[in-house]
Order: structure tokens, then sequence, then C-alpha cells
């Protein structure tokens, strides 16, 4: 016997086994102990499982588990609330901050008290509180780095005037309003001067970050008045976060005088931030800019000025947020370097633990305390205020500093969102005792209502100042050529599609336009890295298109619905083709891939709409991932769907045609022949060239034009070598479904293909 073989199994049983003996022999020489102590039993005389139940009940009281289990429900409630808002096109910080107030005592508290006081009791909301700040803390922080502060320097005179108008105005009508309303809603020994204060300076917020989307989404990002307007949201942005700062100041002194030593001191510290720690950390940037990652050391670093920036300002009375956002403003101005820390700040900040503060905040909204007509009324005028003076006030000033009617009207209703920045600040306010609880609730109801009505307003300005222009000759002339649009995502598929489409327009170059399309989800843009993302994005295409000697138009767009932005943009383009690749496996459809469809429509919502809505039967079977059912859903011309096994020519191409549908392929198939002299093979599966009158015209005419360049597959049987041959297959939606049902056994071969929906 060879006990090599076996030396650790036995070293195993031998270490185990003898430790575990020792280890019962000393606590049984243990046991004997308990005899010289008086000890206390605990004789509970409930039973094994009561005990078990009683334990488990103290973990669940345990603060950690109150705080994970708040965490779970913040996040699902959250995303599923700016999961709707987002599909009827508004922010989904809108739809957050309303699924805050939807758990806190306004909806959950007053419908199931019980179970809101278990989830959310006083004790714990602490522990909550603070959480919240850090992921506010962290959020300010990515809002001073996406502020681009050169923007300010080129468009600064314009902008200054707007911005500084759209605060003024607004500043001065809520301290109007404070007069009116401080006997009745002031908290008790609050001084005037403070409750006014924070009355103009909630009225005068701008949500810079909800701006930029909305202003990135509507492509508005590349005009004159996008540049101004995110200009004017910038300086805005600065201006009224400095004076909050020394609003925070008066209220947490008393008075001015005594608040000119807090202003003295956040002089001093805003002047060690630029001119000490901004250089500092201008060297790192320089050192490390341009790599792709940067280190754990170098990371501290910056963390670290990130704690102590706000750890100064909390101490010296202006808020933390406000050294978070002075230090997002001094990072090194290196777009790949800021990127970075955005996208490792802006994931945890954004999706973890901002919704907890919106549901801080909702457990402090009550709606219930605004029950008469009285409070609505006031309600009613806070809104009127804070329009009148934001929207009003700002398009005002555009209009005075030249701005045609349609673009003021424009930054009056861009500057008038507020959003999130508007609830920091009424948090603020609730926490240093200015804002009553029912003026906080009015105010974050001013805060919902000014922030929905942006892209509702916009909508009625775009429609109010239609531009009724007759085309031109260029576009009269455009429009009568063969236009293609081709939407990619990464750089392979568009170069992939760059060559097909050039396969269908070699020799019609005059008569054609191909047009590339790139969309970004707007969360993942920001205003100071919009240009470098498109010229990265379209590098690669450009010169694809330089070796293939075609001229190419792009479109760059920022959206928070990639898929239907494809439909929308096709739809209203008047294009003839569109071509998008496919991003999952071709064998979708098989048993595995219905396997995975099923469970995509268990946890897909736009499925579960679908389903109800009874569209889902449209597409029971589609095989498809779920962007690209959404595509051919939605797109009204032409599609060709390409799935790239990473093609290079398109010199060989066959065409199954199981129904007499496909007749249109041999338009297709004309174009290839004609532009790039493919070699053609049919393959009649059904008999359909000999019988159906339509598809036999159209391939015999493909016949007497090109004899050389078109066959048909005689024997009907496809081989692996004769798919070997291939560069493509050209089939119609309807036949790839019956070709994926009928499961032939070639399927497995076959090369690139590109599906067509007429």
């Amino acid at each position: 016997m060879d006990l090599k073989k076996y030396k650790n199994t036995l070293f195993y049983l031998t270490v185990t086994g003898g430790f575990t003996v020792l280890i019962y022999w000393i606590i049984r020489k243990g046991k004997l102990l308990e005899g010289r102590k008086n000890l206390m039993i605990l004789e509970t005389g409930n039973g094994s499982w009561n005990d078990f139940i009683s334990s488990m009940k103290h973990n669940f009281d345990d603060p950690l588990a109150i705080l994970l289990a708040q965490i779970v429900m913040i996040i699902l409630v959250a995303r599923l609330f700016g999961w709707v808002f987002k599909k009827i096109g508004q922010p989904t910080v809108i739809g957050e901050i309303i699924a805050g107030i939807v758990l806190g005592p306004s909806l959950l508290g007053m419908y199931f008290p019980g179970f809101s006081a278990a989830l959310f009791p006083v004790e714990s909301l602490g522990n909550l509180k603070f959480l919240s700040q850090i992921g506010l803390i962290l959020f300010m922080f990515v809002i001073g780095m996406e502020l681009d502060i050169k923007v300010l320097k080129n468009k600064a005179s314009e902008a200054v005037v707007i911005s500084h108008a759209s605060i003024i105005i607004p500043f001065a009508l809520g301290i109007g309003l404070s007069y009116f309303v401080f006997n009745r809603f002031a908290p008790v020994g609050v001084q005037f001067l403070s409750f006014s204060l924070f009355m103009g300076i909630a009225m005068s917020i701008t949500a810079f970050p909800v701006l930029a989307r909305i202003v990135q989404e509507r492509e508005i990002h590349k005009t004159k008045l996008g540049a101004i307007v995110i200009t004017c949201a910038a300086a805005d942005d600065i201006t009224a976060w400095c004076l909050l700062a020394v609003v925070i100041a008066i209220v947490k002194a008393g008075d001015f005088i005594s608040s000119l030593y807090v202003i003295s001191l956040a002089a001093i510290y805003v002047l060690v931030m630029i001119f000490i720690v901004k250089p500092f950390l201008k060297r790192i940037g320089d050192l490390y800019g341009s790599k792709n990652s940067i280190g754990k050391p170098v990371l501290a670093i910056f963390f670290l000025f990130l704690i102590l920036s706000s750890y100064a300002t909390e101490v010296i009375g202006i808020h933390a947020l406000f050294g978070a956002f002075m230090m997002g403003s001094i990072m090194p101005d290196i777009s790949k370097f800021r990127m970075i820390f955005i996208e490792k700040v802006e994931d945890v900040a954004v999706i973890l633990l901002l919704p907890l503060f919106f549901v801080f905040t909702g457990l402090k909204t009550e709606i219930g305390l605004i029950n008469d007509p009285y409070l609505w009324k006031v309600t009613g005028a806070i809104i009127m205020v804070a329009v009148v003076g934001k929207f009003f006030g700002s398009a005002l000033a555009a209009k005075f500093v030249g701005q045609n009617w349609k673009d003021s009207l424009t930054i009056g209703a861009l500057m008038n969102t507020r959003g999130l920045m508007e609830l920091i600040v009424l948090n603020i306010g609730l926490e240093l005792k200015v804002l009553t609880p029912e003026v906080f609730t009015m105010m974050v109801i001013m805060a919902l209502v000014t922030t929905f009505m942006t892209g509702p307003a916009l909508d009625l300005i775009n429609y109010l100042f239609k531009n009724r222009v007759v085309p031109d000759a260029e576009e009269i002339t455009n429009h009568s050529k063969y236009r293609i649009l081709f939407s990619f995502g990464n750089n392979e598929k568009g170069k992939s599609l760059l060559r097909l489409a050039n396969s269908l327009t070699k020799k019609q170059k005059s008569s054609s336009i191909v047009t590339a399309m790139h969309l970004s989800l707007s969360n993942e843009l920001h205003s100071f890295n919009m240009d470098d993302k498109e010229k990265d994005s379209f590098f690669p295409i450009f010169e694809e298109s330089e070796v293939l000697n075609i001229e190419i138009e792009t479109i760059f767009k920022a959206t928070i619905d990639i898929e239907s932005e494809i439909a929308d943009v096709a739809n209203q383009g008047d294009y003839d083709l569109l071509l998008v690749g496919l991003g999952k496996s071709i064998f979708e459809g098989t048993i595995l891939g219905k396997v995975i469809g099923f469970t995509t429509r268990i946890i897909n919502p736009d499925r579960l709409i679908d389903k109800f809505t009874g569209k889902e039967g449209l597409f029971e079977n589609s095989p498809f991932d779920e962007r690209t059912r959404q595509i051919v859903a939605k797109t009204k011309m032409p599609l060709g769907i390409l799935i790239d096994k990473e093609f290079q020519e398109i010199d060989r191409v066959f065409i199954p045609i199981f129904k007499s549908d496909d007749s249109f392929l041999i338009d297709y198939a004309q174009k290839l022949i004609y532009n790039n002299n493919s070699k053609i093979t049919v393959l009649d599966v059904n008999g359909h060239v000999n019988t159906n009158f339509v598809v036999q015209s159209a391939v015999n005419s493909l016949e007497e034009k090109y004899p050389v360049n078109i066959g048909m597959l005689e024997d009907k049987i496809v081989t692996d070598e004769f798919l070997s041959k291939q560069d493509l297959m050209l089939i119609s939606l309807e036949s790839w479904k019956t070709l994926l049902d009928l499961d032939m056994q070639w399927i497995a071969g076959v090369p690139s293909v590109l599906i067509i929906k007429p």
C-alpha cells in the first residue's frame, strides 16, 4: 500500500480529530469549574422555539439591521419611481424625491403606520441622516468637478448679467414674501433677518445637474443658447452657494456684525484653497493626469483633502457641503483626471447614498400639515413668487442682453429648475430651525412643481415659436438622396456598420448620404467632457471612412432612453434605412434563449408594461435582446440589424427566401451587386421563386441584368463548406424568426447576418 498517496488525508484526519478530542476534553474539565462560581442561570421557560424567535426579533431590532433594511427599501422604491418619471420625460431626480415623500409620513406613515414605525423608528433616523450627509458631501464634490470654470471666463459678460439677475430678483421677492408670512410661519425666537434670508436664498437656487442633463438631452448644448444657459447655471451655482455660506454664517452668528468673524474665516479658507491647495493638487494632476488609472495613494490624498475641506467649513460655520463643493471646483483642470474621480464617486453617491437623503427629506415632509385652504393658498403664493422671480426674471434679463424671445423664455424655463439643490438648502434651513415643518413642506412642494414644469414649459415654448421656414434647394436635393443612418455603441460595431453602408452606396456617393450616430446616456456625460467624448466616439469611425473613401455626417446626442432616441431620430429624419448592431448571441430564440427571455420579462418593467398593454404578443418570439426588440417595435422605416462576425468584405452574399414577402430583399441584392460587385446566392426554401409572380419577376430581372453576379443554390442543401465561403447572409425579419423556429442544423455555421425589417 502506497502511504504517500494518502498522506494528506491521514494528516488531515489526525490533526482535526486530535484537536477536536482536545477541545472536548478541555470543555469537560471546564464544566467542573462552574461549581466554584455563583452562576446566574437564566430560566426563560419559553422553550427553544420561543428563544429562537426572541433572538431573531432582537437581531431585527439591531441598529445595523434596521439601517440595511432601510437602504434596501429606499433603493428599490427610488429606482422604481425614478424609472417611472424617466418614462414620462421627467428627470429621474423628481421620481426619487417623490419616492422619499411616499416613504415618509405623507403616505406610508399615514396609511401603514405600523410598518412605517418598524422600518423608520425615530431612534434610527440619526444613522440615516449622517449617512445621507456623507452622500451629499460626495455629490457636491462631483457637482464642483462638473463646473467648467473656463466657460465662465469665455462667456462671462452675458451670462453673469443673466445669472445674477436670476438670483437677485427671486431673492428680493423671497424676502418680500417672508415679510407677509413671518408672523404666521416663522419659528419662535427666529429673527426676521435669518428667516427672510433663507426664504430669499431658497427662491434663488438653480439645479445645475438637472439643467445640464436637460440641455444635453434636448441637444441644446452645441448651440450658442446652450453655452449661455450652461454658463448662467454655473455662475448661478457658484454665486448661490457663496451667498448660502454667508446666510448660514449670519443665521448661526445671530446678527450681521457677529457673522463678519465667520465670513472672515471663510474668506481665509477660500484663499487657502485657491492659492495653496489648488496649486498642490495641480502638480499631482500634471504627474498622474495622463494615466488611465490612479493609484490608491493618490486617491487617498484627494479624498483626505475633500474631508479636510468639508471639516473646515463645518467648523467655521458655513456647512460641510460648501467645503465639498469648493474642493470639487479646484480639482485639476484635466478632463480625464476629473472623469476618473467622477466615475469612482458618482455611482456610490447617486445610486446608494443620495436616495437616503431624499427619504430623509421625505420623512420630514408632511403633506398632511397643509390641511386647510389658507395653507394651500400660501403654498400657491410661494410657487408663484418662485416662478415669477426665477423664470421671468431670467427671461427678462436674457431679453435685455440681446436674446430673442424664444431663447429668453427657454433660459427662464431652464433656470427655474430647482431639483435636488433646493432640497439641500431647505434641509439646512430646517436643521438650523429657521424653517418650520409647515414652511419646509410648502417649499418642497414648490421645488417639485418648478422642476416638473421645466420639460412641459420647454415643449410649449418650442410649440409657440415653431419655425415655418421654406426648405432651401439643398434640403430638397438631400431629400431625394438615398439616406442611411447607422447607430453604433462601440467602435468595432461602428466600423462594421460603416463598411456595410459603404457596400450599399459605394458607386452612388453623389446620390447617397451616410450618417453615423452615437448616443450616450446623459447621466454619464458632463458639461466639461462632452466635446472630448464626441471626438473619442467618432475618431475610429472617421479613420475607417478615410480608408473607405466615404464622407459621413455625424449625430452625437445625450439621452435618458437610447432605444427610443434611435427610433425617434430615424423616424423624424426621413431616412431610407436604419442600421444597428445586435448586442446578443444569434442563438437567442432557442430553448436557452427563451429561458433567458422569460427571466428578462420578469425583471424588466418595459416588458411587463407591454404584457399588460397587449404589445408583448407582437414580439413574443422576437429573437433579439431587449434593446433591439424595442428598436424593432418603434422604427417606422426599413431597419437593418447586423449580427457581426467581424466581416471585412461583402463579396459573397447568401439570401434564403422563406416567404413570398421576401421579394424586397432582391432590391438590397441589386444595390450590393451594382455598388460592390457582390456575388449573390439565393436559396429558394419553399419554391416561391417558381410559383410566386412577384418573387419570380424580381429574381429574373436581376439574372438578366447581372447573370454573373446571381445564382441559385440548386440542391437546396446548405453545407458548412458553402457557408464558410460566404461573407454575409441577408434575410428578412420574419424569415429569421422562421429559421430559428425550424432549428436547422446549418444555422450554427452562418456568417455575419443582416436582418432586414421592411
